[in-house]
């Protein structure tokens, strides 16, 4: 090899130990970057021949830079519930913008909050995109359908009332009216020896009160009658909404309701409101008077008649106050008046070869061959990893290795300046001889 070669050599070695520092500074960095990924750098020995005929002192070296994708950093717990992490293999599925046209890329960076228009977007400006669920909760059937997850559009909910549980007593030693029949109660012909009136919930949310009118009709038989007590033009018929009779053990427990067989203790009504004045369509409730034999609801004691309480399901209209995610990729939206929905799915993107990715800005990456293309999976399935809420997976890179490989790559760099050097210096001594006479 002549000293030209050696030159050479020692121009591979600043070129190869640049890069070297290059990966090192870009790790130091971003040793605080969410979801960074270390840079490694290989070296190689690089050869004038491919023969098998070059010897070991003409090698030179070139260095490979590439990241260490696989690898995982530690979670950090945080205070923001759109903070995600993987636990496992994957990564989010995110768009450079919010537009149609959209390039698809791959991060495990979820520094996730929501823009001025309720989509979620990371630190670097992606988009995290997911599974619209529709009202019952499924996923669309073309799992290549992804959209933005805003939780701006989230409206507000309400539940109408579909179970009514009351628990009251009925005096036993009421005065027998054996000329009642049924609707005497809400025309007014009669006056019942017990009411109370239980405020239900609409399919809009709105609370509408219901009266539960009593009437001893015979030893322990009564008559009951339940009636809209709002305005009477809300409903398409007239009061009462439901009427019929129960019966009473001597021991004061329910015996039976409507003459059921078997004996029950439930009944149903349906109010019929008038669509074209209330605007809600006719509402089926059923009611639980309490267990046959057991005193769980109505009884019949020698005591005054008091209402004890009920169990009424539904609720008021309620605004979204909050969202949270699930291991499995749920988004959940919390509502004021404590309910919830699940309004949007996370999936995880898996590949083959997840070394082979291309990294792109932004701390993301995009498939190549030779990563293969990407198979989005729900998170927490197969080999799609969980994700985790209020937390963040911090950057792999260790300062102490970095440091020291400052060290030696600057001891690489100045011996391969010292061959260029050398190399010079002998090549002048070279110049210098004289010549033959």
């Amino acid at each position: 090899m002549s000293l030209y070669g050696a030159l050479s050599i020692g121009v591979a070695g600043l070129n190869a130990n640049s890069q070297a520092l290059s990966a090192t500074s870009s790790n130091i960095a971003n040793i605080n970057t969410v979801g960074y990924k270390d840079a490694t750098v290989s070296f190689s020995s690089f050869l004038d021949a491919t023969d098998g005929t070059a010897g070991a002192a003409t090698a030179g070296v070139t260095a490979d830079v590439g990241q260490d994708v696989t690898a995982q950093g530690l979670p950090t717990t945080t205070s923001s519930p759109t903070d995600l992490s993987i636990a496992g293999n994957g990564f989010f599925v995110v768009n450079t913008n919010t537009s149609s046209t959209a390039t698809q890329e791959y991060t495990r960076a979820g520094s996730f909050t929501p823009d001025a228009s309720g989509n979620l977007v990371n630190s670097a400006g992606l988009y995290l995109m997911g599974y619209k669920l529709d009202s019952s909760g499924n996923a669309p059937a073309d799992t290549s359908d992804l959209s933005l997850i805003n939780i701006d559009s989230l409206s507000g909910s309400a539940s109408p009332t579909t179970k009514i549980s009351m628990q009251a007593n009925l005096e036993s030693d009421s005065t027998v009216d054996s000329s009642y029949t049924a609707g005497d109660m809400a025309a007014g012909n009669v006056t019942p020896d017990f009411t109370h009136t239980v405020d239900v919930y609409d399919t809009q949310g709105g609370q509408q009160p219901i009266t539960f009118s009593f009437i001893k009709t015979a030893a322990n038989s009564w008559a009951y009658e339940a009636s809209y007590a709002g305005a009477s033009s809300n409903l398409s018929s007239a009061n009462p909404i439901a009427e019929g009779t129960m019966t009473f053990n001597a021991d004061g427990t329910l015996a039976n309701v409507n003459g059921a067989s078997p004996a029950s203790g439930n009944i149903s009504m349906t109010i019929p409101w008038d669509a074209s004045t209330s605007g809600l369509s006719p509402q089926t409730i059923s009611v639980n008077l309490g267990t046959v034999g057991s005193s769980s609801g109505l009884t019949q004691d020698d005591t005054a008649s008091t209402f004890n309480g009920a169990t009424v399901d539904g609720s008021a209209y309620g605004s979204v106050n909050g969202v949270t995610v699930g291991k499995d990729g749920t988004v959940t939206a919390q509502f004021s008046n404590g309910l919830s929905q699940a309004v949007y799915k996370i999936p995880i993107a898996t590949f083959t070869n997840e070394d082979g990715l291309g990294q792109v800005s932004g701390n993301a990456y995009v498939a190549t061959q030779n990563s293969g293309a990407a198979n989005v999976n729900m998170a927490d399935t197969g080999p799609a990893g969980g994700i985790q809420s209020n937390s963040l997976e911090g950057s792999t890179v260790d300062l102490a290795t970095e440091f020291t490989n400052l060290i030696t790559t600057q001891r690489a760099y100045s011996a391969s300046a010292q061959i260029i050097t050398t190399a010079n210096q002998m090549l002048q001594v070279l110049e210098q001889l004289p010549n033959a006479s």
